[in-house]
């Protein structure tokens, strides 16, 4: 029985709790009467703070790339599964083999038993719009059916579209089970700022000459009550998750304070670097894209067919984001503001006393 057929989840399964997106989840849930029981699953301890916060949820420690997390599904007749764990960026022991390792063959293992578990109703996927890429071709917004224009070089987007087809392949495989697949943009909020946001931490914030991407995001709680959303009420489907509206990214740097200098893509590296120090070094191919060329996200389907509304707007996140982080503006974003107030209507005049 699906959610078509008005289920409605007794047990939920939660991968990654001791991280933030997975803690979270069961923290949430943990505080829905409907849910009976809730499984955190990860292969560390989370700390004692996000313990206490998951109330009534019971931890098993148990990674998901082992067999045995079969056990757990069946032995507890989990009937949702939630699954938030993925890495971003290679992890410091291991590198790209261990992140190639955890995102795909750990996704692949757990769908495995998903597939197999008789008691298996309903499984939530996050995903990311990197699945999309970035590029000069790509339209103002992608709908969840578009690809990527240009086939993604990074290393995430290339674990999420695998994954993605995996979750693709259950779906297939297993009708009965509804199967949803969440795609975030950049993360912000005042506890979670993802790398590609602290971009705007430096006050001299390097941009590529000739560019102005559009750029939308999504609020960190917004992130967390649309996986809680969806373990409870998701239909099969793919989904676009996030905030309304955008923001280009000379609007970001100058509501963050920061002063924007525009150089040649082929610096973009290697200047900013010069500028930013260990952030830009950081960064991922899909985070320079990204603050290249932007990406734009139709929301219908969350609305229409998911029934999420994000509480936050994409300029509403951002700020708060800017907020938590405590940026000491370089430049008062207010001064900016009535410069070129200034600067308009000494244009205005000037063309009129040359009518």
């Amino acid at each position: 029985m699906n959610e078509r057929d008005g289920h409605r989840p007794r047990v939920v399964l939660v991968t990654g709790a001791s991280r933030f997106f997975g803690g979270n989840v069961v923290a949430a849930l943990a505080a829905e009467p409907s849910v009976e029981r809730i499984i955190a699953v990860d292969a560390r301890q989370p700390n004692r703070e996000l313990l206490r916060r998951m109330g009534r949820a019971e931890f098993v420690r148990a990674d998901i790339r082992n067999p045995l997390i079969r056990k757990v599904v069946d032995g507890n007749e989990v009937d949702t599964v939630v699954h938030p764990a993925v890495l971003s960026r290679p992890p410091s022991s291991g590198g790209r083999a261990a992140m190639k390792d955890f995102n795909v063959l750990g996704a692949m293992q757990l769908l495995a038993v998903c597939q197999k578990s008789p008691s298996v109703r309903r499984v939530v996927v996050r995903s990311s719009s990197a699945v999309y890429g970035c590029s000069a071709k790509d339209p103002a917004k992608f709908t969840e059916e578009m690809g990527a224009r240009t086939p993604p070089s990074g290393c995430f987007a290339r674990d999420m579209i695998e994954m993605e087809g995996y979750v693709r392949g259950l779906a297939r495989r297993r009708p009965d089970i509804a199967t949803a697949i969440l795609r975030f943009p950049p993360i912000v909020g005042s506890r979670l700022a993802e790398r590609g946001v602290q971009y705007f931490r430096s006050p001299v914030t390097p941009t590529v000459l000739g560019r102005d991407p559009r750029m939308q995001v999504l609020h960190e709680q917004d992130s967390i009550a649309a996986l809680v959303h969806a373990a409870l009420v998701a239909p099969g489907g793919t989904f676009n998750i996030a905030g309304d509206g955008a923001l280009t990214l000379s609007q970001a740097i100058r509501r963050a304070g920061r002063v924007a200098l525009p150089i040649p893509f082929s610096l973009f590296r290697t200047v900013g670097r010069s500028f930013m120090g260990p952030v830009m070094q950081e960064f991922t191919s899909e985070q320079i894209d990204y603050f290249h060329f932007g990406c734009g996200l139709d929301t219908t389907r969350m609305r229409a067919e998911l029934g999420f509304e994000p509480r936050w707007t994409t300029m509403q996140a951002f700020d708060d984001f800017i907020g938590g982080a405590a940026l000491r503006p370089v430049i008062d974003p207010r001064w900016i503001d009535a410069a070129e107030t200034r600067l308009l209507g000494l244009v205005g005049a000037g063309e009129e006393v040359h009518r």
